[in-house]
């Protein structure tokens, strides 16, 4: 049994939709977020408590999508370590989730610590900033590499079993650059929204400021920086996924287990993409807490630097491996979530299929 990749070699009736595409892909990021965020949770909290000297504020990630956080606390002026203390329950509950003092000693006892000191709840801090933009960006990414792909099999008469490699490469990053257009402003506002403690009513407001401060064009700051990571990333993984997994079905190494098909196929189109990329990520990552240092402070003048600037200097202080730094934790962290994101949107893919097939009958 074969496997579709898309619209094109099924039958009419049960093609999906637009909105099917988008309702696919907007569970599986909810899936991403809901796995995801308890262990990027427990992760963040470790290495927090481990920094003695801690800059402004610190960017994550689930998988799926970025954040930018403000510290609180900062180092002592004469810098010497702070005292470590004991801290009441109330005073570790009124703290935010991401600043609270250093009392685990590993990964299961963090899970622990938090669960009973802070309640299950606090496991999933930070999963709302996720949703708000998660999932509208991964509905327009995956809606727009299916609609892309399945107009460039048709411009070109492609047979599906027989599909070039270019056409995956394409739409993925063709998919990605739209997208990252579209939610950009956005994320500057998020990233506000979230340091500022700002309600949703203010978004306006938000957008307002930003404009008066930096112009139109400032609602994309960072845009060529999270590009530069994520249009690679997205034109490598595709081709990837989709090589994976015809040759899962074509070796039959699975049998038929679809799920188990699409979500080995994810993990490893994820692991190879991350690595290659990570250069990328390593200067984006960079950007963006510099970019967030700027906006926490209030949108202040401070020298942001460029691309190229951060690549050199990265080179400059810690030679070629500085480029591939934190690749272990990187890989940890996106190929879980493809292998979740992908699987999910194939499962609900397959759902809305046989809907529309019974339907069509």
């Amino acid at each position: 049994m074969a496997f579709s990749r898309d619209d094109s070699n099924v039958p009419e009736g049960s093609a999906l939709s637009p909105r099917q595409q988008m309702l696919s892909s907007g569970a599986g990021a909810l899936m991403v977020s809901l796995f995801m965020t308890p262990l990027d949770v427990v992760k963040i909290r470790l290495q927090a408590q481990e920094q003695v000297y801690m800059r402004k504020c610190f960017l994550y990630s689930n998988g799926i999508m970025d954040h930018i956080c403000p510290r609180l606390r900062v180092r002592r002026m004469n810098g010497d370590p702070p005292v470590r203390a004991l801290h009441t329950v109330e005073e570790i509950c009124n703290c935010k989730w991401y600043n609270r003092p250093k009392y685990f000693t590993g990964t299961t006892d963090a899970l622990v610590k938090i669960a009973k000191v802070e309640g299950v709840g606090s496991l999933w801090s930070g999963l709302s900033p996720t949703l708000v933009l998660a999932v509208p960006t991964t509905m327009v990414y995956f809606t727009t590499y299916e609609q892309l792909k399945k107009m460039i099999n048709k411009r070109f008469n492609t047979v599906v079993q027989g599909e070039p490699v270019w056409v995956a490469l394409a739409s993925g990053g063709l998919a990605r650059i739209w997208a990252v257009t579209l939610v950009n402003p956005l994320e500057l506002v998020r990233t506000k929204m979230q340091s500022q403690k700002m309600a949703f009513y203010q978004v306006k407001s938000c957008l307002s400021e930003l404009i008066k401060q930096r112009g139109i064009q400032g609602l994309w700051s960072g845009y060529t920086a999270t590009l530069l990571r994520d249009v690679p990333f997205s034109a490598l993984y595709w081709p990837l996924y989709e090589g994976t997994k015809k040759l899962f079905e074509k070796k039959m190494l699975l049998g038929h287990d679809a799920f188990l098909i699409n979500f080995l196929s994810g993990a490893a189109a994820g692991t190879v993409a991350s690595t290659i990329t990570l250069p990328f990520d390593v200067v984006k990552t960079t950007k963006q807490i510099e970019l967030g240092e700027t906006m926490i402070g209030g949108g202040s003048t401070g020298v942001i630097r460029t691309n190229s600037e951060i690549f050199r200097d990265i080179l400059k202080q810690s030679g070629p491996r500085g480029l591939f730094a934190g690749l272990t934790p990187r890989i940890l962290k996106v190929a879980p979530a493809c292998a979740i994101m992908i699987s999910s949107y194939e499962f609900f893919k397959k759902f809305f299929r046989e809907k529309n097939t019974q339907h069509f009958t």
